[in-house]
């Protein structure tokens, strides 16, 4: 093992700073186009019309947006805790970023004739390294929900915390049959272990657990319930306005695509082709991000279309439908592993 988790190979100092650098800019730059492209979407699902005003297609759209939240005025109220209210979006949007820097985008390339893997960093427990920033990440719900001083946004940060362990634990035992089928916690040794046969054919009921327990990660609909605008304003971001509002959304969408990368990874094949294809390596990453596409768009679908659960439904759901279902898909998976 090396320092920077890739076996077999040393990445030069300066490679890591650098794909540091592209995952930050690529990340950023996609991010406002995904908040386009999902108003556009919706639209089309609605019957009317997305962002067409602001520039061609309505393309400069989040451009505006983001000039006209950063030139706000500052705000908190005056019941806050100043430094942790301006602490928990920057917690949210560095962990986003980090979990984002695992997805495997592709395999080890010769780039201007050094051994580059086309991901952040390969570490040997990758599911569970996302797991532990996926729990860092929670207490940037809580301490904006706590630090605002507001008793809605302490409800919805609340609500958060209920949330979490209904469906963490299911979405953890989803990825556990991958594990024991692949024999490995690494992302991109899972990616080579599906070379005869994606994952989501025989883990295909841990791979519905684990996108309906993302749904409740990403705090999207019809489990985002901690920012229920009909009960609770905007939830944990209620108090929040300018550019910590913004690293709020920017952190929502990001962990979208780090699910979706996920997914992608753990029951797709990653940058595996079907049919025995194995185009040029400079296509690997186009195909990942294709395939992560494919599920934000089934993202974008389900909000258009189904209503929010009630707060007791999503509890239920949780408990009594997705943890039996993963516990079950485990052992299942544990008794052919076995035989």
């Amino acid at each position: 093992m090396t320092p920077f988790g890739i076996v077999g190979y040393y990445e030069l100092w300066w490679v890591a700073i650098l794909k540091a650098l592209v995952i930050f800019g690529l990340a950023f730059a996609i991010l406002p186009l995904l908040t386009v492209y999902e108003r556009k979407l919706l639209g089309r699902f609605q019957g009317r019309y997305g962002p067409n005003r602001v520039g061609p297609y309505g393309l400069m759209q989040p451009l505006a947006e983001i000039l006209k939240f950063a030139t706000k005025e500052g705000f908190r109220p005056t019941t806050s805790v100043a430094y942790m209210f301006r602490l928990a979006p920057v917690i949210a949007i560095l962990t986003a970023v980090g979990a984002l820097a695992l997805i495997p985008f592709g395999d080890v390339q010769h780039i201007f004739g050094e051994r580059v893997g086309l991901y952040g960093i390969d570490v040997s427990v990758g599911p569970l390294y996302v797991f532990a920033l996926a729990g860092i990440s929670f207490y940037g719900i809580m301490l904006g929900g706590w630090a605002s001083g507001s008793k809605y946004s302490f409800l919805g940060a609340m609500r958060g915390a209920a949330q979490l362990i209904s469906y963490e634990v299911s979405q953890g035992l989803a990825l556990v049959g991958v594990v024991m089928t692949a024999g490995t916690l690494s992302l991109t040794g899972i990616v080579h272990a599906q070379l005869g046969m994606w994952y989501i054919v025989p883990q295909f009921v841990g791979f519905l657990v684990f996108l309906a327990a993302s749904f409740a990660e990403t705090n999207r609909a019809p489990f985002d319930l901690v920012e229920a605008d009909a009960e609770l304003v905007a939830g944990y971001f209620t108090e929040y306005g300018g550019t910590p509002f913004v690293a709020y959304l920017f952190a929502e969408y990001m962990n979208m695509m780090v699910v979706s990368g996920i997914a992608v990874t753990m029951f797709l094949g990653g940058w595996l082709l079907p049919f025995g294809i194995h185009p040029p390596g400079w296509v690997d990453p186009i195909v990942v991000f294709a395939k992560m596409m494919i599920f934000i768009t089934f993202f974008i679908w389900i909000r258009a279309t189904l209503p929010r659960l009630r707060y007791d439904q999503l509890m239920s759901f949780g408990w009594k439908v997705l943890l039996p279902l993963a516990t079950l898909n485990v052992l299942v998976t544990a008794i052919l592993v076995v035989s």
